[in-house]
């Protein structure tokens, strides 16, 4: 498991991320549990959750992943071992303020998280996406009062497009303010959009980069078949993000995509799961990337990845893939 330091920061974390989001939902608080104990013993020490999940959730369910989170870093006495990360942004209530990234939302917010999370510190605080609506000096001020308050370390965003980030960059600098240390956005051998300006924007900036969706929620493991019908509790049924998961990847295009990824790494005796890892680790500005699970084994596997290394020929073939898919519009961020 390789080290690396969070964009220009002095912060250590894995290479691997745990993404958290299927916990008290598509897994139960002891199956996440396992999950988090897997993780563990693999060397993971960066965690990765929000308040407003789990995937999927009713609005009565929002802030549960944290609490399982929490209930797994009190009894394995973890936290001082975790990077913890968490983010805000998303609605958790029915008043007008109770979503965004205000100076009040932001308060409430990191309150009512370290509660669940049972800590009095978050390691890296993300926006989990922009708020039009808040001028982002505000936002920044309010997270930099956090820093200095001691609840927050570091401070990230994520989903934000270069410009919003670039201009936030800027605000941090001319404003003397906690600036992002890191961005989290979507990338895997189907969607490599932040290629154009994320990434060399955060290579410049010396900001840490910290990729979800790396098997394209599933679908890169190659489960998935032309002609087949939806799976129950997966991504691409579950309530709210199942129309979005289904709009990012269940088509054609992508169908053909993944077909000609496993017929290429079959022959070669290699799991596409595993090389779908391998080739985003293997990406100049990757920090980490988030693998996710809603059951022990699949993060068993998913961890294989790390063992494999793809050679000149393998990695043309899985670079090529992104060039044959039409570009269509960006069905959103959501939940994930």
């Amino acid at each position: 498991m390789k080290i690396k330091k969070l964009g220009r920061t002095g912060l250590k974390v894995t290479e691997i991320c745990l993404g958290t989001m299927t916990f008290a939902n598509q897994a139960d608080e002891p199956t996440s549990f396992k999950i988090m104990d897997i993780a563990a013993e693999a060397g993971v020490n960066f965690f990765d959750t929000a308040d407003m999940y789990p995937l999927g959730a009713t609005p009565e369910m929002h802030g549960n992943t944290e609490v399982v989170v929490g209930n797994w870093l009190k009894e394995r006495k973890m936290r001082d071992k975790i990077v913890l990360a968490t983010k805000c942004a998303g609605e958790m209530g029915s008043g007008a303020n109770d979503k965004g990234l205000s100076r009040k939302h932001i308060f409430e917010a990191i309150d009512a998280s370290l509660r669940r999370l049972q800590t009095d510190y978050i390691d890296l605080y993300q926006m989990h996406f922009p708020d039009p609506e808040t001028p982002i000096e505000e936002t920044l001020s309010a997270l930099n009062d956090l820093v200095r308050a001691g609840k927050v370390r570091y401070i990230g965003c994520s989903n934000f497009p270069a410009w919003r980030l670039a201009t936030a960059l800027w605000t941090s600098d001319k404003l003397g303010l906690a600036r992002f240390d890191s961005d989290q956005p979507r990338y895997n051998i189907l969607y490599r959009e932040i290629e154009n300006e994320i990434l060399p924007l955060c290579r410049e900036q010396g900001v840490g980069v910290i990729v979800y969706n790396p098997l394209a929620g599933g679908f890169l493991t190659g489960r998935y078949n032309p002609g087949q019908a939806l799976e129950q509790g997966t991504r691409f049924t579950l309530n709210v993000s199942g129309k979005l998961y289904q709009a990012r990847y269940w088509n054609d295009y992508m169908f053909e995509a993944v077909e000609n990824l496993k017929k290429f790494f079959t022959g070669r005796g290699k799991s596409l799961t595993h090389v779908a890892l391998a080739w985003v680790l293997a990406q100049q500005g990757i920090t980490s990337a988030i693998l996710g699970a809603s059951k022990p084994e699949q993060l068993t596997d998913s961890l294989k990845g790390l063992e494999m290394s793809l050679d000149e020929e393998e990695m043309k073939m899985c670079n090529s893939i992104w060039y044959r898919i039409p570009r269509n519009e960006d069905p959103g961020i959501a939940l994930r």
